[in-house]
């Protein structure tokens, strides 16, 4: 079985990324993590966008765990990947910086918009922001 492992991009490639996914494989040891940080992950973006994600590999998936920014508040792409599992009756989860895991609420979740979202991700010359 595989979890699905949502989290802002400017998390990819860092010790918490790698904390995080030490801690989900030490909660949910039988679960296969599914990280979108994989280079065949990021061709099928550049590809087909958000769709990729959405339509091909979580639907593959029968769980799923997402860290919102510090501050509680998912990201829109994080937040809709969330959602289309919540949709297809899996089991949804948030993972906070510290590794605290608990269930997901989505009906209690502050979203952030796009553009809220990418001021988060990245500065004005596309450059990934700290965490």
């Amino acid at each position: 079985m595989k979890i699905y492992f949502g989290h802002p991009i400017n998390t990819y490639n860092t010790g918490l990324e790698a904390e995080l996914l030490k801690k989900i494989g030490w909660f949910f040891p039988d679960w296969e993590i599914e990280n979108p940080n994989q280079k065949h992950h990021s061709e099928g973006y550049k590809k087909h966008s958000m769709g990729y994600f959405l339509e091909k590999v979580i639907p593959k998936c029968k769980a799923g765990i997402f860290l919102p920014f510090r501050d509680g508040k998912l990201g829109i792409g994080v937040f809709k990947e969330a959602r289309s599992l919540y949709k297809l009756h899996c089991p949804i989860y948030i993972i906070t910086f510290k590794g605290l895991i608990q269930k997901l609420k989505l009906s209690e979740t502050d979203v952030l918009t796009i553009e809220e979202t990418r001021t988060r991700i990245r500065d004005s010359k596309g450059r990934s922001l700290p965490y």
